[in-house]
């Protein structure tokens, strides 16, 4: 290495560094010692250029113990939280599912219940006193009302001003106005178009809906029966679809769950699959080379780049504009582990979101707390 970097600096400077000092009336001790300070220096460098800083993950709320706790993030406990969702402000939202609440992960690190008692049901009304059964998704619009996957009850419900109130699904004890009634079977995944219009994924009936912004609900994308078939929406197939993202352009990505595949709905209504295919793996490459197990959230940030919660895996992926998929951080070992890039351990990542400084934030659901990745 050394004699590789004398070379360059010969080369650089057209003579050997010991003759380009000897021009300079100084001790040649001291020559001698800035030749090698300079030769570290260029070593720091070439080694900096050629190893980039690793991925970092870190626990960042959540001792790991199961349990309703609010407070500081280090403090503060969870029980299979389920998805996250981030404000323009850059709080973390959190759908806490065993505990039956929607959480607040705030900037300062402070742990809070948004929304419901604990208890199961399907009560609307004030925050402290609704309810929910078994949450598993959460989105959040720029006005910051937030919009909850009440996965157990199959139902979609909204938080708004201090108050929790159903905007979708079949309930004796929510009468809703026809556009909006609908049987839905086991909501998992929202999120929340940049139009303002709300889609989820009804993972028991392997569809795609929609709720426009007057309220009424359809099926975006789906047959209605499970397969892994690309298309036209109205003939495309999933098979217990999970996590769902949007890009700034309206197209909507969604993890597959039981295809082990990433989807990809255009503004056109065509339904192609940008990674994976139908058999479990954790094979990285371009499109369907590569293979997850059991895919469930998604998120898409501005320059195209989609990271994947491959909770089967215990790992979280990343898929570049190009369809290739890489292991950005997990050994795939299940354990709870911090540290660089592979070395660290999750267990069943389910929910995924970023930060305003795009740090990846992981709600690690079987360790009941919430990571963070650090990546260049």
């Amino acid at each position: 290495m050394l004699e590789y970097l004398e070379n360059i600096l010969t080369l650089d400077i057209g003579k050997p560094l010991v003759l380009y000092y000897r021009a300079i009336p100084v001790p040649s001790i001291f020559a001698m010692r800035l030749r090698h300070l300079f030769i570290c220096l260029l070593t720091y460098l070439f080694t900096a250029c050629n190893n980039p800083p690793r991925v970092q993950v870190s626990t960042v709320a959540g001792t790991g113990v199961i349990g309703h706790v609010d407070g500081s993030a280090a403090s503060a406990s969870f029980a299979n939280l389920a998805s996250l969702a981030t404000d323009t402000a850059g709080n973390i939202y959190i759908a806490d599912a065993f505990n039956n609440s929607i959480r607040k992960l705030s900037k300062d690190g402070q742990v809070t219940t948004v929304a419901g008692s604990g208890a199961q049901g399907d009560a609307d009304g004030a925050v402290s006193q609704a309810s929910f059964f078994y949450p598993l998704g959460i989105a959040i619009d720029n006005k910051g009302d937030i919009y909850v996957a009440d996965t157990r009850n199959s139902l979609i419900r909204k938080i708004s001003g201090g108050f929790v109130t159903t905007i979708a699904g079949k309930s004796v004890h929510h009468p809703l106005p026809v556009k909006s009634t609908v049987q839905l079977d086991n909501p998992s995944g929202i999120v929340v178009g940049p139009t303002g219009d709300i889609f989820f994924s009804d993972w028991g009936n392997d569809v795609i809906r929609k709720i426009d912004t007057t309220g009424a609900v359809s099926v975006y994308a789906g047959r209605g029966s499970p397969g892994l078939v690309d298309g036209h929406a109205d003939t495309a197939a999933f098979y217990l679809p999970w996590g769902l993202t949007a890009d700034s352009a309206g197209n909507l990505y969604v993890a597959d769950c039981y295809n082990n595949a990433i989807r990809k709905i255009s503004t056109n209504g065509l339904v192609t699959t940008v990674a994976g295919h139908t058999k479990k793996g954790k094979v990285n490459g371009k499109g369907t080379v590569a293979s997850f197990h059991k895919p469930a959230a998604l998120y898409i940030n501005n320059n195209h780049i989609l990271y994947v919660a491959d909770a089967g895996n215990n790992l979280v992926r990343r898929i570049a504009e190009d369809g290739t998929v890489s292991t950005l951080a997990g050994s795939g070992k299940r354990g709870n582990e911090d540290g660089p890039d592979t070395l660290a351990s999750f267990f069943k990542p389910s929910g995924i979101t970023a930060g305003k400084n795009g740090v990846i934030y992981i709600a690690d659901f079987d360790n009941n707390i919430i990571r963070a990745i650090h990546h260049p």
